[in-house]
């Protein structure tokens, strides 16, 4: 089970390289990126990076949450200059921790304020809202439920799937506990379990079972729909976005943290510029389909706009308090 900062004990394996971070003693300059977002969502951006700016990139992919235990592990002697993370619980966490630097006010001035630190110790570079995606040959719009704790319900028996070791959805899990509380989060859990759903590896394998008609409704993230859609053309799944601020329309924010113990803070400063930038800000909506998050750019046309979600009010820091909770709890009702 993927576990969180909180969770100290979690054993994880140094780089395998040792290499340095920061600067090298060559004439190019070297940084050191653990990131928790898949290689597949963010090699691009970094090969445009290594262009643009002319700074190498040693990249270690991993479970964000399993990569913010390693750098509570390594501590001053970790390698890594900066964290990329899939999700703003891990990051915080990171932070909670004190491993992160202050990251300069005028990089973060375009960034919304709901999707950074308050004490500008991390940032989004993109946001994903939750959904339910549903098959549009079992269900029309007017069945799906107003909230997403109505799954729970009996009706809804045998006809959802989500993944439930997938960081996103712990996070709605850690988001629900603040929002709800943990009496109403083990009410739904336990719901849900009850209603005996299908559990996938990940969110796009959940996607796909309900393109294949194997479910009439996944729990996930938007863009996974336009991921698969580019793969196999027209599918029958549109997205459910909830609304009245219900946990169901959680926005969270894949994002970046600079390490206090780089080595190159201004090789690390040049990365956090850039994927918050005009070059990560149109990189996202265009490569993955998410939302970018700074101030002048666009969301893809076929997406309602980030301010149109009504998305419930949680400060994305505080996730990283839940998440333990929520694990725990998953694992008592039997998700993980």
């Amino acid at each position: 089970m993927a576990g969180a900062l909180v969770l100290l004990t979690l054993a994880a394996a140094a780089c395998d390289d040792g290499t340095s971070a920061g600067a090298s003693g060559g004439a190019e300059e070297t940084l050191t990126i653990y990131s928790g977002r898949e290689e597949e969502y963010v090699e691009g951006l970094f090969e445009d990076f290594e262009k643009s700016e002319g700074i190498d990139l040693e990249v270690r992919y991993g479970d964000s949450a399993e990569l913010a235990a390693t750098l509570a592990e390594e501590g001053e002697a970790s390698p890594a200059d900066v964290f990329f993370s899939q999700d703003a619980g891990s990051l915080g966490a990171v932070a909670g921790a004190g491993l992160f630097a202050e990251i300069d006010e005028e990089v973060l001035g375009s960034i919304d304020e709901r999707f950074r630190s308050p004490e500008n110790l991390w940032v989004g570079t993109s946001a994903r809202a939750r959904v339910a995606a549903y098959n549009t040959e079992a269900l029309a719009a007017e069945d799906m439920p107003d909230s997403v704790l109505d799954f729970a319900e009996p009706e809804w028996e045998g006809r959802i799937g989500f993944p439930p070791t997938n960081a996103s959805f712990q996070a709605f899990v850690a988001a629900l506990i603040l929002l709800e509380g943990e009496d109403t989060a083990t009410e739904f859990l336990e719901g849900l379990v009850a209603n005996e759903p299908l559990l996938y590896e990940d969110n796009e394998a959940t996607l796909r079972a309900v393109a294949d008609g194997e479910v009439e409704v996944g729990l996930v993230n938007h863009y996974y729909l336009y991921e698969v859609a580019a793969e196999e053309g027209d599918i029958p799944v549109a997205n459910h976005f909830f609304d009245g601020g219900d946990p169901g329309a959680l926005v969270n924010v894949a994002g970046v943290g600079i390490l206090a113990t780089t080595d190159g803070p201004d090789a690390a400063r040049r990365f956090v510029e850039y994927v918050t930038g005009e070059p990560g800000q149109t990189y996202f909506p265009e490569a993955t389909h998410e939302y970018p998050v700074a101030e002048g750019f666009n969301a893809p046309e076929d997406l309602p706009p980030l301010d149109d979600i009504e998305a419930p009010e949680v400060d994305l820091s505080d996730l990283a308090g839940t998440l333990e909770p929520a694990l725990e709890l998953m694992a008592e009702v039997g998700l993980l």
